[in-house]
């Protein structure tokens, strides 16, 4: 495998990775966003309150992305291994 070969499949494997995650990463943004608006209008600055809708929420989002997540992970190995994309 040459060098060249290498480095375009690392950069298809992070650009795959950041793809994933993106999704999960913005449901955790919203929501915890949302919950500090939340805990600072009402005045409740216990972290558990905060942390159980984003974990609920990540869960939820991981649940139903899982299909799409595994779809595009797959793609991404069945390319490197077939030799291209």
């Amino acid at each position: 495998m040459a060098t060249t070969d290498l480095v375009e499949l690392a950069r298809q494997a992070l650009v795959a990775g950041l793809l994933v995650a993106a999704p999960v990463l913005a449901v955790a943004f919203v929501v915890g966003g949302v919950m500090g608006l939340v805990q600072a209008a009402t005045g409740i600055h216990e972290q558990v309150v905060g942390l159980v809708p984003r974990l609920m929420a990540i869960a939820a989002a991981l649940i139903a992305l899982a299909p799409w997540m595994l779809e595009r992970l797959t793609d991404l190995v069945r390319g490197s291994v077939a030799g291209g994309p």
